[in-house]
C-alpha cells in the first residue's frame, strides 16, 4: 500500500509506524516546514512535499492519513476521497455534526471510506473488559467508570473542549462496549482555571450504569493517568495506568473473584500501531471495520452534547 501523510506533528509518529509495516510500500509526507519534512525524509526515508495537491493528485496513493488539526479534518477527508482514496483520521474526526455528516455523506458520494483513529479499543486491558463484559466471563457487567486525568500540558482543555480533545476516547468505548448508551447526568466545573476543567458524565441503561471522569487541572506532580473500575455480579476489575514526564509508564490490571486476587499480566500492545494496521487493512481488503466514521461520529455526538450541557450549567 501506499500511504500519504498530512501534517508533521503526529504525524511523523505515524510515519514512524508506517514504516515498520510489511505491507507499506510508499510513505509520503505532507508539511509545512521544510525542516521538519527534510529530517523525516533523513531519519525515515519517507518521501517529503510541501503541496498537498501532490498526494491527492498521484494515483499511485490509496490512503490518506490526516493528521492535521481537526476544523481542517472534513475538508481534506472530502477531498481524499473525491480523488478516490480511502481516509485515516485522527481524533476528534470533526468538531461539530454537520462536518461529520459531510464526511459521511461523501463515503457514499465517492464509494470510499474513512477510518478513526479509535485506538482505546486496542488497549489490552480494554480489550479485556470488552470481552469480559460481552462474554459474561463474571456474569454480567454492572457498573463502569472510566478515567482520564492529566495536569494541563495539553493546551486548552477547558469546559468548552475538554469532551471532544480528551474524552473522546472513554466516549469510544462507551459507545463500543454499550451500543448507544442514554446520557443521564452532566456535571464540570473549570475550578476558576481558564483551560482547564473537571467533568463527571452518567449514562444509563436498565441494568447497567456507567460514568466517565476526565479532568485536566491536576498539579504538575500528577502523572497522567488512565484507569477503570467494573464491577460485575460475580467480579471487579481494576485497572490503571500512569505515565511519567519522561514517557515510562506503569500499568496493573488486578481482577477480584471468589477465587482470590489475580494480577492479570498486561500485554505489550502499541494500541497506536494495532490501530493504524487494522484500519489499513481492512481498507486494502475492504472488510467491516470497529472504527468506522459512522461509529466516529456517535461518540462526537455524545461529546458536543456534553459540551451544550456544560455550557448551560456555566450560564445557569
Amino acid at each position: 500500500m501506499n500511504i500519504g501523510i498530512l501534517g508533521t506533528g503526529f504525524g511523523a509518529y505515524h510515519a514512524t509506524l508506517l514504516k515498520q509495516m510489511e505491507f507499506v510500500d510508499r510513505v509520503i509526507v505532507f508539511g509545512r516546514n521544510e525542516g521538519k519534512l527534510l529530517k523525516l525524509q533523513e531519519e525515515l526515508g519517507v518521501e517529503i512535499t510541501l503541496s498537498i495537491e501532490d498526494i491527492l493528485s498521484d494515483p499511485a496513493i490509496d490512503v490518506v492519513d490526516i493528521c492535521l488539526p481537526s476544523a481542517l479534518h472534513k475538508i481534506y477527508a472530502v477531498e481524499a476521497l473525491k480523488s478516490g482514496k480511502h481516509v485515516f483520521c485522527e481524533t476528534p474526526v470533526a468538531l461539530n455534526l454537520e462536518d461529520a455528516r459531510d464526511m459521511l455523506q461523501a463515503e457514499q458520494q465517492y464509494g470510499r471510506r474513512i477510518l478513526v483513529n479509535q485506538f482505546i479499543k486496542y488497549e489490552y486491558a480494554h480489550q479485556v473488559l470488552y470481552e469480559a463484559a460481552r462474554g459474561a466471563t463474571y456474569g454480567k457487567l454492572l457498573h463502569l467508570t472510566l478515567r482520564r486525568e492529566t495536569a494541563p500540558v495539553w493546551g486548552d482543555l477547558g469546559l468548552g473542549s475538554i469532551a471532544a480533545n480528551l474524552m473522546i476516547h472513554e466516549l469510544d468505548f462507551i459507545e463500543w462496549l454499550l451500543d448507544a448508551p442514554a446520557l443521564s447526568a452532566v456535571w464540570g466545573t473549570s475550578g476558576g482555571k481558564d483551560g482547564q476543567a473537571l467533568v463527571h458524565a452518567s449514562f444509563q441503561q436498565p441494568e447497567l450504569s456507567a460514568q466517565v471522569i476526565v479532568s485536566s487541572q491536576l498539579p504538575g506532580s500528577h502523572p497522567f493517568t488512565v484507569s477503570y473500575e467494573a464491577y460485575f455480579e460475580q467480579a471487579k476489575l481494576i485497572f490503571h495506568e500512569t505515565s511519567n514526564e519522561v514517557g515510562e509508564t506503569t500499568a496493573t490490571l488486578t481482577s477480584y473473584t471468589a477465587a482470590g486476587k489475580e494480577e492479570i499480566p498486561l500485554s505489550p500492545v502499541n494500541s497506536y500501531e494495532q490501530s493504524l494496521r487494522h484500519a489499513l487493512l481492512s481498507l486494502q481488503h475492504g472488510t467491516v471495520s470497529i472504527q468506522s466514521m459512522l461509529h466516529a461520529q456517535k461518540s462526537l455526538e455524545t461529546a458536543l452534547k456534553l459540551t451544550e450541557q456544560l455550557a448551560k450549567k456555566v450560564h445557569s
